[in-house]
Parts: C-alpha cells; sequence; structure tokens
C-alpha cells in the first residue's frame, strides 16, 4: 500500500509519520496562544491534531479496508479542521500567518497523503 511497501504497522504509513509531525507543531503553536484560549481554540486546536494520527492508526488497526477508509475520511477532516483553527487564530489576530504557514502547509501535506491513501483503498475496494 505505501509506496509498493508491506504495511506491517500505521507506523510505517508516512501520512501517519507526518500526522505525527503535524500535532507536534500544533502543540508548540498552541502554548503561544493567550491563557484564555485554554478551553477554547487552543483545546479544540490539539484535540482535532492528535485525532488525525490517532484516526489512521486506530483504523489501519481494525485490520478492515472498508473501516480503514471510514477512518481516513475521519482524520482527512480533522486536518481541514487543523487548517481551519489556524487560519482562525490569524483572522481574530492570535497570531502572525507567519508564524503558522508551515504548519498549514504540512496540513495541506497531511491531507493530500490521505486522500493518496483513501484513493488506493478505494481502487483496491473496487477490484
Amino acid at each position: 500500500m505505501a509506496g509498493g511497501k508491506t504495511v506491517r504497522s500505521y507506523r510505517d504509513l508516512t501520512a501517519w509519520q507526518r500526522s505525527m509531525d503535524l500535532a507536534e507543531r500544533v502543540y508548540t503553536i498552541s502554548r503561544l496562544l493567550p491563557k484564555e484560549e485554554v478551553y477554547g481554540l487552543r483545546a479544540q486546536l490539539t484535540r482535532a491534531a492528535v485525532s488525525v494520527a490517532c484516526n489512521i492508526a486506530e483504523g489501519q488497526g481494525r485490520m478492515s479496508d472498508r473501516e480503514f477508509a471510514h477512518f481516513l475520511r475521519i482524520a482527512r477532516g480533522s486536518t481541514l479542521e487543523v487548517k481551519t483553527l489556524l487560519e482562525l487564530i490569524v483572522r481574530v489576530g492570535l497570531t502572525e500567518h507567519s508564524e503558522v504557514a508551515d504548519v498549514i502547509e504540512l496540513a495541506d501535506e497531511v491531507a493530500r497523503l490521505l486522500a493518496g491513501l483513501l484513493r488506493k483503498l478505494n481502487s483496491d475496494l473496487a477490484s
């Protein structure tokens, strides 16, 4: 599945590896947000970022391509949620775009990787 390599674990998936990078970067950014956002945007942003990697792992662990595809769609939705929240914290003036631009690009990369995995799974399911 992953570029012709055998996938023994979710950890072998580039999408999971990059989603872990995304979660780590989101945590770094979230620490820069004001204390009053601990239970607001900060909490929602970190939950969404963690959800991406967790859904990839859970879906792969289900050992069913149909269930894996379902969890990949959830992970992709969480990736887009992360992007939206990052854009929102810029729009409301909590940070500068330059502070989050590379994280938004990383979220785009993760979304592309998830879309590629979904295409592959859907192709396999159609066969």
